[in-house]
């Protein structure tokens, strides 16, 4: 189940095309209306009037998205910022040794956690039905990628990884750390413009959210994903 040196390489474009996929959903386009095309975020909201004034309920999701996008953007900064933005984007895999400091002690998988919380932010400015497949194919695409990584790290770690890997879960944080710190330094304006994307789509979100207008968040990912796209390309070292 472990992805192919093929989708690792290219994980971030294959990511691109998930989402891409969640927001255009062709399948409502030949269905004949069997899905609803408003969007996740209306959807929700509705779901949840049913217990709350709409008005309230809205507020509600608007929050709850923008505290998912922002601990997603936590996590990717954080672990970025120890295991070093040239290492993280790299179109190859890396092992030069167990990183256990900064949120390393408390999941393995710090930055593909911070890319589904993320993701589930994003899901709301989808139709109900593209949510859906983006939710499932991001977990399915994560999870391949993990394996591979898991199994290069074993094989060319050892006995340090595996002793590693039994101490700290795979992707659902410890509430306090499982291994010792190292002596690794984080660099975090490195790591904050290597992950621009997220980092400035939260800030939109944050600020535009409340304007509660699906296209022009979409818009602003759009702007945003491509800034990112010329940041990282000035800021990340090719490994």
């Amino acid at each position: 189940m472990q992805a192919t040196q093929f989708e690792f390489r290219f994980r971030l474009w294959i990511g691109f095309a998930i989402y891409f996929i969640g927001f255009w959903a062709p399948w409502l386009r030949y269905t004949g209306g069997i899905f609803p095309a408003s969007s996740t975020w209306l959807e929700l909201s509705g779901e949840l009037s049913r217990l709350l004034p709409l008005e309230t309920a809205t507020v509600v999701v608007t929050i709850v998205a923008i505290v998912l996008a922002a601990a997603g953007t936590i996590f990717r900064i954080w672990g970025t910022a120890y295991l070093g933005s040239t290492v993280v984007h790299s179109s190859g895999l890396h092992a030069d040794g167990v990183v256990a400091a900064g949120p390393y002690r408390y999941l393995r998988n710090p930055l593909y956690f911070g890319s589904y919380l993320f993701a589930l932010a994003m899901a709301v400015l989808m139709p109900p039905s593209g949510a859906v497949f983006m939710v499932l194919a991001l977990a399915v695409q994560h999870m391949r990628l993990i394996f591979r990584e898991e199994r290069f790290l074993e094989s060319q770690q050892g006995a340090a990884y595996l002793a590693y890997k039994s101490r700290v879960p795979r992707l659902v944080p410890s509430l306090v750390a499982r291994v010792p710190g190292s002596s690794a330094k984080p660099h975090w304006m490195q790591a904050a413009m290597a992950e621009s994307f997220q980092l400035t789509m939260t800030g939109c979100f944050a600020v535009l959210a409340w304007r509660y207008n699906a296209q022009l968040l979409i818009q602003a990912l759009l702007v945003c994903f491509g800034i990112s796209l010329v940041v990282r390309a000035i800021v990340v070292k090719p490994a």
